[in-house]
């Protein structure tokens, strides 16, 4: 074996296509293709299946996997150190979010550690869904619960409140809410039921409500439909700051509390980089929560949100 091969066979296990892979390492799929065979060859395995999904691994590529990882990372460790680039944050960087974080906490955050080390380039990427890190579809991730299986680092990164909240136009048009019961004659915001990703997301038993009448899978598209008098939902309390006129409703009796979490390849703890970049991001994170939740709990609105404090010790 060569590290090579090993790059080659990576690819395919993330892109799960021989074009794929091809892709990400700029050459054509027959290369990827003859570059596998000789790995298979070399190890007397074969390491992937065909099927009309794309190339699985075997039982074999499986085992070979997380060596191959770990080569990986012990290489990209090796230049880090050389380089120097172990000491600085440089490069570039992608961070997977639910896209409430992405959209409420993650700018701010990112910004002020882009600005402390201007080599850096962070990419924030928000969907409603988790990310496979194994596919290195993000450097790391941030999710709503920690994961139970795979070969991965999870750090808590910060709690966080959320609230059943309305815009005050509409209060204003509806009858009033003194109790749980009344909302069973309110329009709920909130969730797709069958596209909830994670057991976190599902508010309405909090709410004891009847049904959702207008949804989404995106919080983004919830605090639209309440910023417009649609409804009420569950808010996170840090997205409060950013929507003037949003106003928590029931706040003694209905609340929650989640934790955002940081979920990294277990490799990953090898590099001085990503450990403090991940380091970075809690500190920053805690910093953001806690300060738009006061703005929250005080009553103010910012319609350009103040940025982080920036983080000591970078």
């Amino acid at each position: 074996m060569d590290w090579d091969d090993l790059r080659v066979f990576l690819a395919v296990v993330r892109a799960e296509s021989l074009s794929g892979a091809g892709r990400a390492l700029k050459c054509d799929a027959a290369t990827v293709g003859r570059r596998v065979a000789r790995l298979e060859e070399a190890l007397g395995n074969a390491l992937f299946v065909k099927s009309p999904q794309g190339y699985a691994l075997t039982e074999a590529g499986g085992r070979l996997l997380p060596h191959a990882e770990a080569a990986e990372a012990a290489f990209a460790g090796a230049a880090e150190e050389l380089s120097g680039t172990g000491r600085q944050l440089t490069g570039q960087l992608r961070i997977g979010a639910p896209d409430g974080c992405a959209n409420y906490l993650l700018p701010q955050v990112c910004a002020e550690i882009c600005d402390s080390h201007p080599g850096l380039e962070i990419q924030i990427v928000a969907l409603p869904r988790v990310f496979n890190l194994s596919k290195r579809e993000a450097d790391m991730a941030i999710a709503v619960s920690p994961p139970t299986a795979g070969r991965l680092t999870v750090q808590k990164l910060v709690d966080y409140q959320l609230h059943l909240a309305a815009h005050e136009s509409y209060l204003a048009a509806h009858p009033p809410i003194l109790s749980r019961a009344d909302l069973r004659t309110h329009r709920i915001v909130g969730y797709i039921a069958d596209m909830i990703f994670d057991k976190e997301l599902d508010y309405l038993a909090e709410t004891r409500a009847e049904g959702v009448g207008l949804a989404s899978n995106s919080v983004s598209v919830q605090m639209q439909m309440l910023r417009a008098g649609a409804g009420l939902g569950i808010v996170h309390d840090f997205a409060l700051p950013f929507t003037p006129g949003v106003v928590r409703v029931l706040p003694e009796e209905i609340g929650l509390s989640r934790a955002f979490w940081l979920i990294r390849h277990a490799d990953d703890r090898r590099s001085e980089r990503l450990e403090r970049l991940a380091a970075a991001l809690g500190r920053g994170m805690r910093r953001e929560v806690a300060r738009l939740e006061t703005l929250a709990a005080v009553g103010q609105g910012v319609g350009s949100p103040t940025r982080a404090v920036a983080a000591p010790g970078l």
